[in-house]
């Protein structure tokens, strides 16, 4: 499962009753917002720490984005947002995104029930600091009708280069609305999908529990990745298709210049190369934590901030370099 599988996620949207939600917000309000939420994360067994977006920078805000633990939408919002970061970064809560709060629970790999349990526990003893918004028919109370409900989003970021060589990706994401998924880019909604990584997610919340939910996802994610593997059985015996995954591997280890698109594609051809036996080179476990390293914002923050575009590729290309020889 872990060929295709890169990570899980399960997030929650919740409101708090007493306050309107974050479009009608005013600053004062929604900085208060911040200060409950602070207060009770103190409370909870995983120790958190706090980054005001007011104050952050646009590359750290780009960084977290690039690294999934906030969203698109955060980073360009209205004043009085924080996130809290787990020591490890494996849990985020977004305070004053589109809903009061979004609590995030992230795993390596194919863990959708491990990811579920930690949000539901975190999520349980959050609630008894803070007056939830619910409605015994409609469920917790979002701003966004389509979170009404169990308010959760469940994802599976997937590596499907077999499916997306063959343009049988395409097919399947036009079927996926009506088993209550979607299927999007990199980043989730409006991205398209780069390097072949693409995020399966469930789109129903009202009228089904989120245990349902949760079973539902993880019984389509395994029909997707049994497809893949198919299809990567049926690719990985041309010698076209292995002559392209040698060709991107060498590439890899000598480009002195590298845009983000171009290494995205490049490490995927490794990456389906490395799962499939074909290579013998970096892990994929590897692989995935490069794919995050070399992001624009990523390069920024760890070279410094003030870098042109060149220089990002530059050093993108030095740092895969060194990974691979």
């Amino acid at each position: 499962m872990s060929e295709a599988v890169v990570s899980t996620r399960v997030r929650l949207a919740r409101n708090l009753s007493d306050y309107p939600f974050p479009n009608r917000l005013t600053a004062d309000k929604a900085q208060e917002i911040v200060e409950k939420v602070d207060g009770a994360l103190k409370g909870l067994d995983v120790k958190f720490h706090r980054i005001d977006l007011d104050t952050a920078s646009d590359t750290m805000k780009v960084a977290l984005l690039e690294r999934h633990l906030i969203s698109p939408d955060f980073v360009s919002g209205e004043k009085g947002r924080a996130v809290f970061l787990s020591d490890d970064n494996t849990v985020s809560v977004m305070v004053n995104e589109e809903d009061h709060i979004r609590l995030q629970v992230l795993r390596d790999g194919f863990e959708l029930e491990e990811a579920y349990a930690l949000a539901d526990k975190l999520d349980n003893e959050l609630s008894k600091e803070l007056n939830f918004a619910f409605h015994k028919q409609l469920g917790y109370l979002t701003q966004c009708p389509t979170n009404l409900g169990t308010g959760m989003r469940a994802s599976v970021m997937l590596h499907l280069p077999a499916l997306d060589i063959t343009g049988a990706v395409h097919r399947i994401g036009a079927n996926l609305s009506k088993l209550g998924l979607t299927i999007r880019g990199l980043y989730g909604e409006s991205t398209k999908p780069v390097g072949a990584f693409f995020q399966l997610s469930n789109q129903v919340t009202l009228g089904i529990s989120e245990k349902a939910a949760i079973a539902n996802l993880k019984n389509i994610t395994s029909q997707l990745i049994a497809q893949e593997m198919k299809a990567r059985e049926n690719l990985l015996g041309k010698i076209e298709v292995e002559d392209k995954i040698a060709r991107a591997l060498g590439v890899l280890k000598t480009a002195l210049v590298m845009d983000h698109g171009e290494a995205m594609n490049l490490l995927s051809l490794v990456r389906l190369g490395v799962a499939s036996k074909k290579l013998n080179t970096l892990s994929t476990d590897s692989i995935d934590r490069l794919i995050v390293e070399i992001q624009p914002a990523s390069i920024m923050t760890k070279y410094g901030e003030e870098m042109t575009p060149q220089e990002r590729d530059i050093k993108r290309a030095e740092l895969i370099r060194e990974r691979f020889n």
